[in-house]
């Protein structure tokens, strides 16, 4: 086994080659893009929470008829 090799062909030629930014620029935006999915589905979970009617039966205590 050869521990001193530090070094990974696959990246080291991506490097050389420069397509390693293009990689780090994709993982970057679908990072990016998912949270800005997140956030906006938490505001639109967030207007509906607020516009919900809060119930006070009742069946809202866990008591069924």
């Amino acid at each position: 086994r050869d521990y001193g090799n530090n070094g990974v062909n696959m990246a080291d030629t991506m490097r050389s080659n420069g397509k390693i930014y293009i990689v780090v620029a994709t993982i970057v935006s679908l990072f990016i893009g998912i949270v800005i999915y997140l956030v906006i589905l938490d505001r639109k979970i967030g207007a509906l929470e607020k516009n919900f009617p809060k119930e006070t039966s009742n069946k809202s205590k866990g008591e069924f008829i």
